[in-house]
């Protein structure tokens, strides 16, 4: 490739949107329940650090309260291995039971055109978690790249942390917040988008969530089905594919992109 060859790719590249998928309980419905199987997991993980019941319960929380990810706070006020933590908690998730390949999702992410955006996944969880997720849903080929959570590193950040958006716009190659284009179940993570200036930043709220915030104040679009990005984000999706159940669309040329980043 020429050097005209690279410059005229990278202006492509900046030219375009680039539109953030968060991964669990948005690629795949709350009521898969690996949440509650995570929680349950993490909880045995703070009963074997000798704690009781009760204390294990409020640490759990105040962690996940206080730092985003209970892990965070067990790395600033106990002394865990985060490579062991990964493996008894997100490792032991038995994912491949229960998550399988979605045709609906998979068609609506091959619908976008790849002309106009870039698709990456933004997330809490590990790489080989997130992997995981992708690569059992079926749709790991259609990701550009994965931002995620280094648990090895010392006082890494998360969301909704705004260094955490900032480092992903870095990862991306992007250097302006309007063309980032974000959706999440968690409404202070998107409300954290908007605050930066991310382009659109738009909640999902499952149908039949039990959530007290029914509605995303303070975002620019609430949707209950990611199918629903066909009208929120209609100038990204291909012509014929802003209405469900066109034809099937191509996946991303040369077969799956195998960057992932961390923050």
């Amino acid at each position: 490739m020429t050097a005209q060859d690279m410059t005229q790719l990278s202006s492509d590249v900046a030219a375009k949107s680039i539109i953030w998928f968060d991964i669990d309980n948005t690629l795949y419905p709350a009521s898969s329940r690996i949440d509650q199987l995570m929680s349950q997991r993490i909880q045995a993980y703070f009963r074997g650090l000798g704690l009781d019941h009760d204390e294990a319960t409020r640490l759990h929380a105040k962690y996940y309260r206080e730092y985003g990810l209970a892990i965070r706070g067990l790395t600033r006020h106990h002394i865990i291995d985060p490579v062991d933590f990964d493996q008894k908690c997100d490792g032991s998730l038995p994912l491949e039971d229960i998550l399988k390949p979605n045709p609906a999702l998979r068609k609506m992410l091959q619908d976008i055109d790849r002309s106009k955006a870039r698709v990456w996944a933004l997330t809490n969880a590990n790489i080989n978690h997130a992997s995981r997720v992708l690569r059992n849903l079926g749709i790991d080929d259609l990701f550009e790249g994965v931002v995620y959570c280094d648990y090895s590193i010392p006082n890494f950040a998360c969301k909704p942390e705004h260094e955490f958006y900032e480092h992903a716009m870095a990862r991306a190659a992007v250097t302006n917040p309007t063309q980032c284009l974000f959706v999440d179940d968690s409404l202070k993570n998107v409300r954290a988008a908007k605050a930066l200036g991310w382009g659109s930043s738009v909640y999902f709220r499952e149908k039949d969530a039990n959530r007290p915030d029914a509605e995303g104040v303070g975002v620019d679009a609430t949707i209950s089905d990611l199918e629903e990005l066909r009208t929120v984000w209609a100038h990204l999706f291909k012509p014929s594919a802003t209405e469900v159940g066109e034809g099937p669309g191509p996946s991303l040329p040369n077969g799956p992109i195998e960057t992932t980043v961390q923050a």
